[in-house]
């Protein structure tokens, strides 16, 4: 590794990778960008037409590389501080060190800002002159934008995406302010030490623009900017905290995905601000033809959503806001397609209509439907939010969505059950197949949740929505006792990624073990090596939940492939290709340590759990499981499980709770108090009201 025994969320390299994709990103809820590159993206703000539709490119002077002239071969570093959410580069000489510093700034989000520190190492007295190298140019291939005055010294450009997502639609604004960058920072003869501040303001209005920079200004003249930052920051670290004991590479792994993943969160104090969900790359990338164009799928609620909803239900909200925003897009959908209710579309940006630039993924690719049902389905298990589902959408987008199930189905006399016909399942390898499992299972399970979600709001169930759960097909081999993938799937035949293997975790089909195992065994050999890779965290899942310690970790360690040095980016695909900053996949190797090691699965009435851990991880501590408005502070050794409620939530009062054990045992969990017990299956939920 190349931090040696260091800090494992700490990532330093005297060299930067060769490729430029590998270099690391700075994001936050509404701006991002890669180190040293000339442009930025800005959440929400996308140009081109239907399947044209991308990302902007926003100019950024952020990109600065500084040189120092005239050293002979300086020391020089670069490191990525996932603690403070920061990146530096350091040029150290005999006399002096030049560090610049660049970050996102996560509670004013409108904000990113980058500095040079100049300081005096010997009793010199020379001036001490740093180069300050840029490519920046205020113009856009995807924007027509016009400078404006001066604003507290900062420049100003202003203008519009040029092409619409939908014609006639609205085109997004972006108002730019940044301080002038100079060519040379010079520290005097009579000075040690010196800070240069650089902001940039990017907002959809000239007053988001200036306030924010106005506030950025204010908080560096007080020295306190990148201060503000770090403190925001660390507090959602803390808030959001993962540890264990284990292999250096894994903890590593861990803190990288925890950067990379909650950098795109929106913060805890910010309701007001929409959120535009994540994308596989994230924000820091997505201009055109690049990693999905920053488009929104799949990826976003089954792979990155679980681990969200348990850390910061908060943001997990924002998520399913941006679902409901887009609902009268995903209803466009259906109509374009001659079905009712809602189709969520495989590819989103800021409507909700279609936007792949593949019609063949569109069309059939979609469970990506019952998907994004199943993000919220777990929200309510996991928050009891009436609200979202009384008042702010919800409810509609759930029954728009079981609608929508039932128009798709078919009655087969032969079968007498309902068939899903001419769809892709989440193996890309084939397509226009009838009765995908996966489509077909994911469906039963927004059905299910549309039944009950009308009864626990008093409102009539349709009689269909229950009697198509019932009666859809999902295919399974009686002899062989496994589910084929869809209709006339011949075993051994090649898969492209995960997909029967997710009826197991995380859609929780009904199974015995032997099925469970069945599956595992039969997809895990054909399943494509150069396969994405959040792929092997659901077959690391699966072991772990039969205990087949082993197995998981051989099927954990295939991901470390896909994670570059030295800075942690994940690629796709473990040659390189494909999306960089692969969010997905440090999703999915986020629930092997969130859902695989605990056995947590968020059930309607409780939380199971049932820790396994592979050899070499001796204990795992999470200081945030969300729970029914507790925060729960979990501590998991092979021996023992320790749990507290760090923080009930007072408005609205969180429901008190207990841990009950397999074997009887119950232990209430009260605020403040720590209890302990062996380490063995069992289930947190609400603590049973005594009557007199």
């Amino acid at each position: 590794m190349a931090d040696g025994e260091g800090d494992p969320g700490v990532f330093t390299a005297t060299a930067l990778p060769g490729d430029p994709r590998l270099l690391p990103t700075v994001t936050n809820a509404f701006l991002g960008t890669r180190v040293f590159r000339d442009i930025l993206h800005a959440a929400g703000v996308y140009s081109g037409a239907a399947g044209d539709t991308h990302r902007a490119d926003v100019p950024s002077p952020l990109g600065l590389r500084m040189a120092a002239p005239g050293a002979r071969s300086p020391a020089q570093s670069f490191t990525l501080n996932t603690w403070t959410g920061t990146f530096s580069h350091t040029i150290q000489t005999p006399g002096y060190r030049a560090t610049h510093q660049l970050y996102a700034h996560h509670s004013l989000v409108h904000l990113m800002a980058s500095s040079v520190t100049i300081q005096r190492l010997d009793g010199s007295t020379h001036p001490i002159t740093i180069q300050l190298q840029s490519l920046f140019v205020p113009q856009s291939q995807d924007l027509h934008l016009r400078p404006g005055p001066d604003f507290q010294g900062a420049h100003y450009i202003y203008g519009q995406t040029l092409v619409p997502e939908v014609e006639g639609g609205p085109r997004p604004t972006v108002h730019m302010l940044w301080t002038p960058i100079p060519q040379w920072l010079t520290l005097g003869g009579e000075e040690r030490e010196r800070c240069w501040q650089f902001l940039t303001a990017v907002a959809g209005s000239e007053e988001e623009a200036k306030r924010s920079y106005s506030a950025g200004l204010s908080l560096a003249a007080a020295g306190s900017l990148h201060r503000s930052h770090v403190r925001a920051w660390a507090a959602l670290r803390r808030g959001c905290s993962v540890e264990l004991d284990g292999p250096l590479a894994l903890r590593q792994a861990l803190h990288g995905c925890l950067y990379y993943l909650l950098s795109a969160l929106p913060p805890r104090d910010s309701p007001g601000v929409p959120f535009h969900g994540i994308s596989p790359g994230g924000l820091s990338n997505g201009t055109r033809g690049e990693d999905y164009w920053g488009h929104v799928f799949w990826d976003q609620d089954t792979w990155m959503f679980p681990n969200i909803l348990l850390l910061h239900p908060g943001a997990a909200r924002a998520i399913l806001q941006y679902r409901i925003r887009t609902l009268e897009g995903a209803r466009r959908n259906a109509r374009d397609q001659g079905y009712e209710g809602a189709k969520f579309p495989w590819e989103s940006a800021a409507t909700g209509r279609e936007v792949c630039p593949e019609e063949i993924y569109g069309a059939q690719e979609i469970h990506i439907t019952g998907d994004v049902v199943m993000a919220f389905e777990q929200y309510y298990c996991t928050t009891q939010d009436l609200k979202l589902f009384r008042e702010d959408g919800g409810w509609e987008l759930v029954e728009a969505v079981a609608r929508y199930w039932c128009s798709r189905m078919v009655w087969s006399e032969e079968e007498q059950l309902y068939h899903i016909r001419g769809v892709m399942p989440p193996d890309e390898y084939h397509s226009q197949v009838d009765n995908s499992a996966y489509t077909n299972a994911v469906a039963r399970r927004s059905l299910n949740f549309a039944a009950d979600l009308a009864r626990d709001l008093l409102l009539p169930v349709p009689e269909e929505w229950e009697d198509r759960a019932r009666k859809i097909k999902v295919p399974f081999d009686e002899e062989r006792k496994y589910h084929p993938e869809y209709d006339g799937y011949s075993p051994g035949e090649p898969v492209k990624q995960a997909d029967v293997v997710l009826l197991g975790f995380p859609l929780m089909h009904p199974m015995s073990a032997e099925v469970r195992r069945n599956d595992l065994e039969m997809y895990e050999p054909v399943t494509d090596p150069a396969g994405p890779a959040m792929t092997w965290s659901m077959f690391a899942v699966g072991w772990l939940e039969l205990k087949e310690l082993q197995r998981a970790w051989s099927q954990l360690e295939k991901c470390f492939s896909n994670i570059t040095e030295p800075f942690k980016v994940w690629v796709e695909n473990s040659d390189g290709s494909g999306a960089v900053n692969f969010l997905t996949g440090m999703g999915g190797f986020l629930q092997v340590v969130l859902f695989g090691f605990t056995g947590f699965r968020i059930k309607r009435s409780s939380l199971l759990f049932d820790p396994a851990f592979p050899e070499g991880i001796t204990k795992l501590k999470l200081s945030s499981i969300s729970y029914l408005g507790n925060r729960l502070e979990v501590t998991i050794t092979r021996e023992e499980m320790r749990m507290e409620v760090a923080e009930a939530s007072r408005e609205p009062p969180a429901s008190p709770l207990e841990a009950v054990l397999e074997s009887g045992h119950r232990f209430p969990l009260r605020e403040g108090q720590s209890v302990s017990f062996p380490t063995a299956p069992g289930w947190i939920q609400r603590l049973p009201s005594r009557t007199p």
